[in-house]
This record gives C-alpha cells, sequence and structure tokens, in this order.
C-alpha cells in the first residue's frame, strides 16, 4: 500500500511528510497476512489515532492499546503479565537466541544487570569520537557524489554499521565486517517477515520457508561472532575498552555470574542489528525532513556551524548545544518510530481501558498509531520539532520510541547520541534537497524503513 505523498512543488503548511494510510474497512485472516507481509503498519486500523483502545478477532483475540494509562500498566505495573508476544519470538529466535530482546523474567533480569554498565553515560560519551570519525568518512564519500542524487538511507546504514562494527570489533581485524551485515540483512529480509503459522501461534520448532533460506548465512555469522569472542577473551585488549571489551568485562552485581560464549553472541548480534538499523533510520528519516522543511534545515545547520565554530570535529558534550538538531531527531522518531508496532501475549486475566483481556490473548501497542494520535498530539502528522521545546507536557507514556518501564532499550542513550552527532556533521557541511518523484514510502516489516530509499541532492555549504 503506497504511502500518501505530500504535493510536489512549494511546500505550504498543509503540505504533510509521507504517512501511511491506515485501513479504514476491517480485514479477514488472509488479507490481515497478505497486508502484513508487504507493510506490517497497513492493518492498523485508523480509529486507532482516535481512540484509546481498538480489539478484534484475527485467529486470535487481539487488542491494540494506544492510551498512556494502560501502556504504563502493561509496560511497568505489569510487565511480567505481558511478555513478548510469540509471534515476536518466533521471528528473532533464530539469529538472537534468547539474548535481552527475547529472554523473559530471571533470565532477562540477571543478563540486563550484566550488560548495563557497558551503556552508562561515561561508556558511551567515550565512543563518540568512532561515530564523529565514521561521520566524516560518509563526508568524503558524499563530497566524491557531487552533482548526483543520494540515496541516503544506504549511506546511513553504511555509516552506523562502520560506528558499530568498529565499536564491537575494533583490535579485530580479521573479522569480515561486511560477512556479518550481509547476513542480517538478508536475515531481516527473509525470515523477518510473518508467517502463517505465526499469525495462528504454531510453535517455533514448525519450520517456515523463509527462515530456512537463510539460515545458513545466521549460522555462519553466529560462528564468526564465536570465534571473535573466544579470541578477544584470550588477549589484553589495550586503549578505550570497546563493546565487547566491556561486555566481556560484564558480570550480574548480585550473583557474579557472567555469560558463557553463547549468551555473549546472541546478545552481541542483538547489539549489532539494533545498534545501526535503528540510528541508521533515524538519521534516514531526520534527513528526508530536513529537505522537506528547508527553513528547519538552514537554522539547524546555523546550529551545528555555530557550535562546531573552528574544530575539526563534534564531541559528546556538544549534545546539549545541538538543541534543534536533537529535536529534529525526536520528531523524525515520533514520526518514523524504528518499532512502529509491538506486540506482548497477555499470562492473566487483567481488564485494560475497561475491557476484559483473557490469558492467551495479544496485546499490541502500535507505536505508530500512538505518536500519530489526535487526542495526544496536536498536528499529529505534521513535522514540527518546535514541539519539543515549546514548554508543553508530553505525556510520557504518548512517546515510546524505545518502549518504557525496565525493558526500555538499553542502547538509547547510545543511539541518540550517535545520530545527533551524525546529523550535525552531516547538516554544517551540506545542503539537503528533494528529489522530485523520489518520496520515500514507510515499510515495516521489521523496522520501519524508507522503501524505494531517501533519494537526496547534497550540496556542499
Amino acid at each position: 500500500m503506497p504511502a500518501i505523498q505530500p504535493p510536489l512543488g512549494v511546500k505550504t503548511q498543509a503540505a504533510l511528510p509521507v504517512r501511511v494510510p491506515l485501513v479504514t474497512q476491517p480485514m479477514g485472516v488472509l488479507a490481515s497476512l497478505r497486508a502484513a507481509r508487504t507493510n506490517l503498519l497497513s492493518i492498523i486500523p485508523d480509529i486507532a489515532t482516535r481512540q484509546p483502545m481498538v480489539s478484534g478477532r484475527t485467529g486470535k483475540r487481539w487488542h491494540m492499546v494506544m492510551d498512556p494509562a494502560a501502556l504504563r500498566r502493561i509496560l511497568l505495573e505489569k510487565l511480567d503479565d505481558y511478555p513478548k508476544s510469540d509471534v515476536t519470538k518466533n521471528l528473532l529466535r533464530p539469529a538472537i537466541g534468547e539474548s535481552l530482546f527475547i529472554a523473559e523474567g530471571a533470565h532477562w533480569r540477571w543478563q540486563r544487570r550484566a550488560t548495563a554498565p557497558a551503556f552508562s553515560h561515561r561508556n558511551v560519551s567515550n565512543l563518540a569520537p568512532v561515530m564523529t570519525e565514521a561521520a566524516g568518512r560518509t563526508l568524503d564519500r558524499l563530497q566524491a557524489q557531487q552533482g548526483r542524487a543520494v540515496n541516503m538511507y544506504d549511506e546511513m546504514v553504511a555509516t552506523t554499521f562502520d560506528v558499530i562494527s568498529e565499536v564491537t570489533f575494533s583490535d579485530d581485524q580479521g573479522i569480515d565486517r561486511g560477512a556479518v551485515h550481509d547476513a542480517i540483512e538478508q536475515y531481516i529480509a527473509e525470515a523477518g517477515k510473518v508467517s502463517l503459522f505465526d499469525l495462528f501461534g504454531l510453535p517455533d520448532w514448525v519450520p517456515r520457508p523463509g527462515r530456512l533460506i537463510s539460515g545458513k548465512a545466521m549460522k555462519d555469522t553466529k560462528s564468526l561472532a564465536d570465534r571473535a569472542i573466544e579470541a578477544r577473551a584470550a588477549r589484553q585488549s589495550t586503549g578505550v575498552p570497546d563493546l565487547l571489551d566491556l561486555l566481556l568485562a560484564g558480570e550480574d552485581p548480585d550473583t557474579g555470574r557472567r555469560m558463557n560464549t553463547a549468551e555473549m553472541r546472541d546478545n552481541l548480534l542483538t547489539f549489532i542489528v539494533a545498534g545501526h538499523e535503528t540510528t541508521a533510520l533515524a538519521l534516514s528519516w531526520s534527513l528526508y525532513l530536513c529537505a522537506f522543511d528547508p527553513a528547519v534545515q538552514d537554522e539547524a545547520r546555523a546550529e551545528a556551524q555555530r557550535v562546531l565554530g573552528g574544530r575539526t570535529g563534534f564531541e559528546a558534550d556538544h549534545i546539549p548545544k545541538l538543541g534543534l538538531i536533537r529535536r529534529i531527531v525526536d520528531e523524525a522518531l515520533r514520526l518514523y518510530p524504528p518499532a512502529a508496532l509491538v506486540s506482548r501475549t497477555a499470562r492473566q486475566a487483567d481488564e485494560l481501558c475497561g475491557r476484559e483481556i483473557r490469558p492467551g490473548d495479544t496485546v499490541m501497542v502500535p507505536i505508530y498509531a500512538l505518536h500519530r494520535h489526535h487526542q495526544l498530539w496536536e498536528d499529529p502528522d505534521a513535522f514540527r520539532p518546535d514541539r519539543w521545546g515549546d514548554g508543553g507536557k508530553i505525556d510520557r507514556y504518548a512517546y515510546l520510541p524505545f518502549g518504557d518501564g525496565p525493558r526500555i532499550c538499553i542502547g538509547a542513550s547510545f543511539a541518540l547520541q550517535e545520530a545527533v552527532l551524525i546529523l550535525a556533521t552531516l547538516l554544517a557541511r551540506f545542503r539537503f534537497t528533494s528529489v522530485k518523484g523520489r518520496a520515500p514510502d514507510p515499510v515495516m516489516i521489521l523496522t520501519l524503513r524508507p522503501e524505494g530509499g531517501v533519494w537526496l541532492e547534497a550540496e556542499p555549504v
């Protein structure tokens, strides 16, 4: 289903950035499956942007929840009663095992305690030079492509994978980083599509054809990661510790338990996938929005150049001074959240928004609809980075690009620092303009990607 496009030519206040046309009629099982395999967001009813909760049955009972108080109950107050759905686990377990993203209960808690120090403010700040150096290499690539339209989505994927591979495998010259990236991309493209077996809740030992296709590449990547972990553990690293060093040093402060190689590998692959995919998307959509609104882009460029001054690159302590650029990233994450729809399975009987929840019900959080809800946001489909700086109060559970509660994304501060530093670097040196007729199409399989790419012209300033 194609995105709704804004008018071409001179933009007016009525022009809106691209968005997904949400459905207005109920869909059956097969129609839902076809829609979900093409664009998962196309199963969200438009009424979800105007009601606190929408319920139905497609093979099994489901509920979409957009009410902040109910979301607080799901994500914080009753966390253990709403574990990640079987569909989510079936999609991701072959790639990342029982890592932080999938694990539940005590197994999740000890892993979270062991890995949390790696993402402390100090450790994340120490990685800022890696981020700005990767942004500098992107500037060089853009300089070499002057006069041609550039797919900035591809560029941002390359940039953020450059960052995550460097902070993961900085000392390991023998690692084929390209092979790791290709295997992950192949798995997401082929195995991430919702299967009819998933929709009906069949166990994950029942083979899914798409996941069989991509299985060998993922198996080879796991073996490669195992070798890297074992080789690093056998020698002494020097310099600023990277993510792999920090994970190897991590232990549960309550029990002293450390991760074995398989546990380390599954979490490492989780961080590699999440650590570059989500930030690449935030940057791609931010650049699209800057090209969509040249006035905002010009103001952000002036801010970046003022903060940069005569320096060669940004540092972590510059981030508080890059307020508008941070607001652009926040607004991009509101309009195009990478994890735009997440689901849970109710374990206990409950009540949400006055409606009965039965054990086994699927409870979905359509973050895309939540972020565009007419009762929670003014001009919900409009690009307005100023909404983040006007002193208005935004309900904590109306904005969930990284989730919330105990299971909030452990790498949120890493992703935000990376996005702000890279976007500031790009805007300080280039002016980005849209390419007529090549607007991106927001499509979600596992994440909300700009289908067709983000094609922009990049002109040095």
